[in-house]
């Protein structure tokens, strides 16, 4: 792990943006990464909930994916257009063309990569994820980790997650690349 301390003083070149799947951690592990860096933490899911007065299963139940993939990119684009933060996405975000070239454009982009076992163990239980509401939503999250790798794999930094890992240890991991990358400016 690496050398950062509790008191670091630290300084966001630009936004970094968390993307992957479904369950591997973007909400908690970019919370915890702006409270150590002290930057606001930005969760474009929330910002169209709000915005909408919806939650995401009644925006794809009432409008469908198409409608919200729209929307999302509308407050992703927002949201890279104003100050550095730290900016959780959901798991589908990363997948359209558009938004990857915005966003590897705007920001440095961290793959939170989990494996079929830690994601199924995350969200097994949650009946928030719309596109899990299958006859088998076990098979349908392989299916979806299968088909998103691919553009997962095309993010500037891969951070990979472990079930035995706290917050804290993968946050410190993320954290690490983007001091070495200059992404996080260390000050004295």
């Amino acid at each position: 792990m690496g050398e950062t301390t509790p008191d670091l003083q630290a300084h966001l070149t630009r936004t970094v943006v968390l993307v992957g799947m479904m369950g591997a951690g973007k909400t908690a592990i970019g919370k915890a990464l702006s409270a150590r860096l002290r930057v606001p933490f930005e969760d474009s899911d929330a910002e169209i909930e709000a915005a909408s007065k919806l939650s995401i299963a009644e925006i794809f139940d009432r409008y469908g994916e198409p409608f919200f993939r729209d929307k999302e990119s509308q407050v992703i684009a927002r949201l890279l257009d104003g100050p550095p933060c730290i900016l959780s996405t959901g798991g589908g975000a990363w997948l359209s063309p558009a938004n990857r070239a915005y966003m590897a454009e705007r920001a440095a982009v961290v793959w939170l990569k989990a494996d079929l076992p830690l994601l199924w163990n995350r969200v097994k239980h949650k009946t928030t994820r719309p596109l899990l509401r299958t006859a088998n939503p076990r098979a349908t999250l392989a299916e979806l980790l299968e088909a998103r790798t691919p553009a997962y794999e095309q993010a500037e930094f891969t951070v990979e997650t472990f079930p035995e890992w706290s917050i804290d240890q993968t946050m410190t991991s993320v954290l690490d690349r983007l001091i070495a990358a200059g992404i996080v400016e260390i000050r004295a």
